[in-house]
């Protein structure tokens, strides 16, 4: 099941100052950043970074301000029907896209993801990584809360599968689905969600927002292995679906982001389908821990010890800017929007000093995922595929076009039709 990020659903904004009409004379006192996409819906906030402070806003009327600075679009929102155009010399693009590169695949290309000067994506590389989006901290990492001793897992094993899988996104272009139909054919698995459903939760846990349920945890606790299949590969594309079975104590079967090894909490806590050649050679492997105590309980051991051995995991929790659901912290929009403001007074000062302004960037490794495939197994009887499984490589190979596209025309620097486009788009 998919779910909306936590962070998305209305976040707490840090004390800011709003303007009323007594104080419309502070926004020639400060740079404006105007999100273009209407995710915060703030037509104005005057917002506190350290010592600096810009006016936070989606009114586009501020367009034409001479104070306008930057230009903050939200990924899922970016489309060709309104851009900014023309784009002046001191008018900064920033993006913020922590999603699969299935909600808009012309970011994920070079000529795009190249118009913007400043990153918030899932990879690393990006100005502000948003790599560990979904994992609050250490701590629920290390929580036994939830844990399920051995040998009572080993006792539900009469009624339970020895895995667990639970998705309602179902055809994505990880092609997921594919895999675990076929591994069902060699090993059972319990299945929740909408996709290749064959067990049910209670009703109150039927709603996808019910998924960080204490009643959902519970059940899932039980399992030994939980199907932890993203629903795309792209290096650091790393979801809930990692997270949450090595915070219940469960061994996740991981299926997604192929830098996962540079994540886990230690070398041994998480078994990876990329490491077997077949569904077949997987479902014996699971047999095997099933069976052998010793075995699967080297790939808990960390949790039992709370011992992280993953340096690079340890560092990034540290020192992000930013928390999950955590009160005392910014979240991470607040995070990347004074990251901008911040980069933009910085330039400020230069200019003030007589100093050419520092010209940020994106890389093309800021947001970058590999081509979608499919797997080519082929079960007898097998469901008529979907037409949305079909959809996502001419999709992807279409999305090319559109950002050379769109390159080409922001590259004008003049405001252009939707035919326009889509008639470069098409053209021989």
């Amino acid at each position: 099941m998919e779910e909306v990020p936590k962070q998305l659903i209305p976040f707490l904004k840090k004390e800011a100052l709003t303007l009323n009409r007594e104080k419309k004379w502070e926004v020639d006192s400060y740079p404006i950043m105007l999100w273009w996409s209407p995710l915060t819906g703030e037509t104005g906030r005057l917002g506190q970074c350290g010592a600096d402070a810009c006016f936070f806003t989606i009114n586009r009327t501020y367009f034409y301000h001479h104070m306008t600075k930057a230009f903050l679009f939200y990924g899922t929102d970016f489309n060709i029907d309104s851009l900014p155009l023309p784009r002046q010399a001191h008018h900064d693009w920033a993006l913020f896209h922590e999603e699969s590169p299935k909600n808009n695949y012309k970011l994920f290309h070079k000529p795009v993801i190249t118009l913007f000067n400043y990153t918030a994506t899932f990879s690393r590389h990006s100005h502000l990584p948003l790599t560990t989006q979904y994992l609050e901290g250490i701590e629920v990492l290390k929580s036994l809360q939830y844990l399920v001793p051995l040998q009572s897992k080993n006792n539900l094993r009469k009624r339970l599968a020895p895995l667990v899988y639970v998705q309602s996104d179902c055809d994505p272009p990880s092609d997921r689905d594919s895999y675990v139909r076929e591994l069902m054919t060699y090993i059972e698995v319990d299945s929740y969600g909408e996709c290749l459903r064959n067990k049910d939760l209670p009703q109150q846990l039927k709603n996808p927002a019910s998924m960080d349920a204490d009643g959902f945890y519970r059940i899932i606790a039980q399992y030994k292995f939980m199907l932890a299949f993203e629903n795309a590969v792209c290096d650091d594309y790393i979801t809930e679906k990692f997270w949450r079975p090595l915070k219940l104590g469960v061994v996740p079967v991981y299926y997604g982001s192929p830098s996962i090894t540079d994540w886990l909490p230690s070398n041994k806590s998480a078994i990876l389908v990329s490491e077997f050649s077949h569904p077949r050679e997987l479902a014996s492997y699971i047999r095997r821990l099933d069976y052998d105590d010793s075995l699967y309980e080297a790939y808990v051991e960390w949790k039992l010890k709370g011992e992280i051995s993953n340096q690079r995991l340890l560092t990034a929790l540290r020192e992000r800017k930013w928390g999950v659901q955590d009160i005392y912290q910014d979240n991470y929009i607040d995070a990347f929007e004074c990251m901008v403001c911040t980069k933009v007074w910085d330039n400020i000062r230069l200019q003030e000093k007589g100093l050419p302004p520092k010209r940020w960037k994106a890389e093309d490794t800021h947001l970058s995922c590999p081509e979608p495939t499919v797997f080519a197994f082929s079960p007898p009887q097998a469901p008529r595929r979907s037409s949305l499984r079909e959809m996502w490589i001419p999709s992807f190979e279409q999305s090319k076009k559109e950002a050379q596209a769109l390159r080409w025309l922001v590259n004008r620097n003049r405001n252009f039709s939707a035919q326009e486009f889509w008639a470069l788009v098409f053209k021989d």
